[in-house]
């Protein structure tokens, strides 16, 4: 802990100068991680040659967590609830999509359903509190049912590779789908109306963000909207 401080000192003398310095550790949500993790390192290489970038994956349950703890110095995280410990940045809104396993000769763009048809398939899904788990459920109860939860599943991958081999579903954004390796095994079916995830770069309100940080978020805010375009 000692050596931490001693280190964000240094490199706030040296953000003092005007020169973004140091050692930034990010955490990444696994939907998102696959898609920007290479674009990401190749940005900061291009942008910022004198920092070095340390990439971990975690749902946005535990990048929390370790930015509270001092793990990562900020986190890309998915709906999260305000705390008086954290700062959110809004990123990106993303839509999410039914998945399913694509029949053949279907479109890979399905047609939309309603919140109620939703309901009544069976779902591959993160376990309670998951911010998708928790956005899902706040939506069905205000449409007064509930989701058919097949799976309690962690890891995105694995949820897709149980949505492939057919008869389960998933509820995923695009980036999910696009850093499967396959996205065309998949069938995406809008929501109506549009159900919504957030995604938000999160920094300890504790410490102060600093302009390697700084930086960070709007090279990551640029590399998501590149891609959700």
């Amino acid at each position: 802990g000692i050596l931490q401080q001693v280190e964000r000192a240094r490199d706030d003398l040296e953000d003092q100068r005007g020169a973004a310095t140091g050692r930034l550790a990010i955490a990444l949500p696994p939907s998102v991680g696959r898609t920007l993790t290479a674009p990401l390192v190749k940005a900061f290489r291009e942008q910022l040659p004198r920092a070095n970038l340390s990439i971990v994956e975690g749902l946005s349950t535990y990048a929390l967590e370790w930015l509270v703890i001092g793990r990562v110095d900020c986190a890309v995280v998915y709906n999260v609830t305000p705390s008086p410990a954290i700062d959110l940045q809004p990123l990106l809104d993303e839509p999410l999509y039914l998945v399913s396993a694509r029949p053949p000769r279907a479109r890979r763009i399905g047609p939309p359903l309603s919140l109620r048809e939703v309901a009544e398939h069976e779902l591959v899904i993160p376990s309670r509190p998951h911010s998708m788990r928790m956005l899902l459920e706040a939506a069905l109860a205000g449409e007064g049912c509930r989701a058919r939860v097949a799976l309690e599943i962690e890891s995105v991958p694995a949820i897709l590779d149980l949505v492939q081999q057919g008869g389960c579903h998933a509820l995923l954004a695009e980036n999910a789908i696009r850093g499967s390796g396959q996205p065309e095994a998949f069938q995406l079916r809008p929501i109506a109306p549009p159900l919504v995830a957030t995604l938000w770069m999160a920094t300890s309100a504790l410490r102060p963000r600093g302009l390697l940080i700084e930086r960070a978020t709007v090279i990551v805010k640029d590399l998501l909207r590149q891609r959700a375009g």
